[in-house]
């Protein structure tokens, strides 16, 4: 594998701490063993991966190949925020590069795949602590606050800086929107969830179990692993931000993983959540352009999250998790002395076009991949995920033609990673007015 991080970003230490791990108990998959051949092989069993499993499993042989244990990477370690999202372009960006029928379809499509994952919770009764009613993002500032009067869908909800309080989400906030859409999940009582049903269907999901290169034959792919080969008529590239540059040589470039760190407290009793003003149970997040993301969890802990870390190394993990914590701290004073039980860091995936891709790789008939849910993988890659499923199957994935768009390369290839501080540095600036 090629990938652009120093191996300390795949290996455990940026995942140790991680809460979800405690609270439901990983699957034996078994690891891959000898010679198979299947219709269809997914490289990577997470959220797209195993979605596109579920919905190929009724209809196709499928086998899907995780690196490292269930829910290792992103899909096992994220905030649990089912929400809008998958892009980094504001509907009024995407109007001007695609139309607006292309961003009303975009709009439209993220609004489908938190139905999609709805449906799922409800079809295959999976209970993974769902709460929240939408998603509230609230105003870090005066000019935040007059952006969200501006562009307030009226589907949602405006609220002033007085509204807070009653609402139960007491902080230094000017205000903010509520979109309807959107709830809080267990990511990983989720994935597992999906993945059960899955291998009900008849699917095979193998652990500890990375390919390590992947050819075109004459009558499908040969997808090597350390423990054998893999016969295949179709490929699914599904590894978003733990993406390798060789696998296929097509990615090289085409993504670019960022980290987010994530904190919960110990459960807060309702004297401590009175104390601060925050007694509601609704996903949050900041109108920072490096934001944070938070929310009250049903047994009572505090999930804290941001964007920022940039390199991976033991002393870069230490400083983003400090980090963290002070802003946490900044935010929330009431609770500055609270003890943080859990921290944990993974990668988040973009694209250059700043939205998520679906579709065939070049050259490669056969071979599709899905990738780029910029921090929103939840919904999006469950989406994608079934999306791909239907591709393969040569059907109609109804796809919007904003994430139909062959990826651009980043520029620097492999060395990619040092346009990130300045852009960083950018757009830490703005989020200062």
């Amino acid at each position: 594998m090629k990938r652009i991080f120093p191996d300390y970003a795949y290996g455990s230490d940026p995942r140790d701490g991680c809460w979800w791990d405690e609270t439901v108990a990983s699957p034996d998959w078994p690891e891959f063993q000898g010679d198979m051949h299947v219709d269809v092989a997914i490289i990577g069993g997470g959220f797209t991966g195993v979605s596109a499993a579920l919905h190929l499993a009724e209809k196709a042989s499928v086998a899907v190949f995780e690196a490292g244990a269930p829910g290792w990477g992103a899909s096992g370690r994220n905030g649990g925020f089912c929400c809008l999202g998958g892009s980094k372009l504001g509907h009024a960006s995407m109007q001007r590069r695609f139309g607006c029928d292309a961003a009303l379809d975009y709009a439209a499509a993220e609004q489908e795949a938190v139905r999609l994952v709805a449906d799922l919770l409800a079809q295959h009764q999976i209970d993974a602590d769902t709460h929240s009613s939408g998603e509230t993002q609230l105003a870090h500032s005066r000019r935040a606050m007059d952006m969200l009067r501006r562009n307030a869908d009226e589907a949602g909800t405006l609220h002033e800086a007085r509204d807070l309080p009653g609402k139960g989400m007491g902080g230094a906030f000017y205000g903010g929107y509520t979109s309807p859409v959107g709830f809080g999940l267990n990511p990983r009582k989720y994935l597992f969830g999906i993945a059960r049903a899955a291998e009900a269907m008849g699917a095979h999901l193998f652990q500890n179990s990375a390919v390590l290169s992947v050819e075109k034959t004459a009558s499908g792919f040969v997808l090597q692993t350390q423990s054998g080969p893999v016969k295949a008529q179709a490929v699914l590239v599904c590894t978003n931000g733990y993406s390798s540059e060789d696998i296929p040589a097509w990615m090289s470039g085409r993504y670019m993983p960022a980290q987010s760190t994530v904190m919960v407290t110990r459960p807060l009793g309702r004297t401590e959540q009175m104390a601060q003003g925050w007694t509601s149970d609704q996903m949050c997040y900041d109108t920072r352009n490096l934001l944070h993301y938070f929310r009250l969890m049903p047994d009572g802990r505090f999930l804290f999250g941001m964007r920022g870390g940039l390199r991976s190394s033991a002393e870069a993990e230490a400083a983003i998790r400090r980090k963290v914590q002070q802003d946490f701290k900044h935010m929330f004073p009431a609770w500055s002395t609270v003890e943080v039980t859990h921290i944990w860091s993974g990668l988040v995936c973009l694209s250059r076009a700043l939205t998520p891709f679906v579709g065939p790789v070049p050259d490669q008939p056969g071979m599709f991949a899905g990738f780029a849910y910029h921090g929103n993988g939840v919904a999006m890659g469950t989406y994608c995920g079934r999306a791909l499923a239907r591709l393969v199957l040569g059907q109609d994935a109804r796809l919007p033609v904003v994430m139909m768009q062959t990826p651009g390369r980043f520029p620097l290839g492999r060395w990619r990673r040092v346009l990130m501080p300045p852009a960083y540095a950018m757009l830490a600036l703005a989020d200062l007015r």
